[in-house]
């Protein structure tokens, strides 16, 4: 199959080299100011101390490369093996390469009488007074024609030094600066991209990004029904879980309050029809497994964080002792959507999410009681779905497609925190070669020039967007 780094690049390369100049200088953004960081835009590469190449493409024989000097977070663009007349210059994109400056071609510069090759002056790829996480890409075109090439976005290595924070650095790039959430409206999604990267702060140490933690709570906290709170009861429990997290990482106690108020709303629709379990939302027409299997977590997770607590544990001793007894879980040790009306398994898709998240539940419930037992049923279940859910040693979503948009992208992401949750808690860690062959898979064949992953941890055709990349951040956090 053709892998997305070459499947992105390829036909990157190829729409654009057919683009006009007037086309691109019409793509949609406002025109560029000038950053200042450690330098300001326009900046000599004469001055730079080092070299990387890390995109080429080409057009009529010439070769237009980006290059990055790494220390300095900065990029130029050059055009060689061409005429006098050749034109170059850098496009910079906060947003991943969706959209770019427009108008004001970075640097763009020409080929001088003479020579056969230039360089535009350089540029920041970030702007740190703004929040701006960058990209930059080298368009060029030859001087007696209208094709133009660009190669594809990339960055420097500046908070990008490893796969895992490379990789929530592209993450970033979806953190709309105006909403506070990933995508621009991610609601739950957006709850898990930022629990993606809490994680990705504790486990990496790379603390640039926390500022993501507050901005989102003090822009959010009124939003829809308050408190992270709305009609699906699934979607106040993602935002729970992302303020435990929170909590756990800077120990602000309004982000405990918070996720209490959460769970609080959840069992305010958790009643006696099918024996117990809360509905999947206000409407209280259907009770399923990822519902309960958050609440189950959060519920759990509250125990383990205030002190004296007995009402909280109840309460999850209670989730766990509904939910083995419910059916969801079938026969193969894998967990179907929900219940029918007539409180049976309704024997639709085993969502890798489904299997994910009770593993995350049994582990914080572990910690609560120091049942044993708890940690054996976990074992069967992640035995199961980690075999049944792969495909060629690789863990894949039922249906999987090509798209990184919508709720199913973000559903491996959770299925890999909650293996890794249990994974940590196990003394001999039985799943870290499974958790590591999926990172490494997907790594070699799921990513882009700018750390972009898709859809597929095997590679194959596919976009890339937030849900993807939470998904692969999830992996890489919990394969280290």
């Amino acid at each position: 199959m053709r892998h997305l780094r070459t499947s992105i690049a390829a036909t990157l390369a190829a729409v654009l080299a057919t683009l006009t100049l007037q086309a691109v200088q019409a793509a949609p953004s406002t025109a560029a100011a000038t950053v200042c960081n450690a330098y300001c835009d326009a900046r000599d590469p004469g001055l730079s101390t080092q070299d990387r190449t890390p995109v080429t493409a080409g057009v009529f024989s010439r070769t237009i490369a980006l290059h990055f000097d790494d220390a300095d977070a900065m990029g130029w663009a050059s055009i060689d093996n061409g005429n006098p007349g050749d034109e170059v210059w850098l496009d910079r994109s906060f947003d991943g390469g969706r959209t770019w400056s427009s108008g004001s071609l970075l640097g763009d510069t020409k080929t001088p009488t003479g020579q056969r090759g230039w360089r535009t002056q350089m540029y920041n790829v970030d702007d740190w007074n703004t929040e701006g996480v960058g990209a930059l890409r080298a368009c060029g075109k030859a001087g007696d024609r209208p094709d133009i090439a660009c190669t594809a976005w990339a960055r420097t290595t500046w908070n990008a030094g490893n796969r895992r924070t490379a990789a929530a650095t592209a993450l970033m790039m979806s953190f709309d600066r105006t909403t506070k959430l990933f995508g621009g409206n991610g609601w739950w999604t957006g709850a898990n991209a930022l629990t993606a990267v809490i994680d990705n702060i504790r486990v990496t140490g790379m603390g640039s990004y926390r500022y993501a933690i507050a901005e989102t709570y003090d822009k959010n906290l009124g939003a829809q029904q308050g408190n992270f709170t709305n009609d699906y009861l699934d979607d106040t429990g993602w935002w729970g879980l992302a303020w435990i997290d929170a909590y756990d990482l800077t120990g602000d106690s309004r982000y405990l309050a918070t996720a209490r108020a959460d769970a609080d709303h959840m069992y305010a629709y958790w009643n006696g029809t099918c024996g117990g379990g809360v509905w999947w939302s206000q409407a209280s027409t259907y009770k399923n497994a990822i519902t309960n299997e958050l609440f189950l977590q959060l519920a759990a997770a509250l125990h383990n964080r205030i002190p004296g607590d007995t009402g909280y544990l109840g309460k999850a001793q209670a989730e766990w002792n509904w939910f083995k007894g419910s059916g969801m879980i079938n026969g193969d040790h894998m967990v179907n959507d929900g219940l029918t009306s007539s409180c049976a398994n309704n024997g639709q898709t085993t969502w890798t999410y489904n299997q994910g998240v009770v593993l995350g539940g049994l582990a914080e419930l572990y910690r609560a009681t120091g049942d044993s037992g708890l940690l054996t049923t976990a074992r069967s279940l992640a035995g199961a779905s980690t075999v049944r859910l792969a495909s060629g040693g690789v863990l894949r979503e039922p249906g999987e497609g090509d798209s990184c948009t919508g709720d199913g992208p973000s559903f491996k992401g959770a299925y890999a925190r909650g293996l890794g949750k249990l994974n940590s808690l196990l003394s001999d860690h039985p799943y870290s070669g499974v958790l590591s062959t999926w990172a490494a898979s997907a790594y070699a064949h799921d990513r882009n020039a700018l750390d972009q992953y898709g859809p597929h941890w095997a590679g194959g055709n596919g976009s890339s967007d937030y849900g993807c990349q939470q998904s692969a951040l999830d992996l890489l956090n919990a394969a280290g």
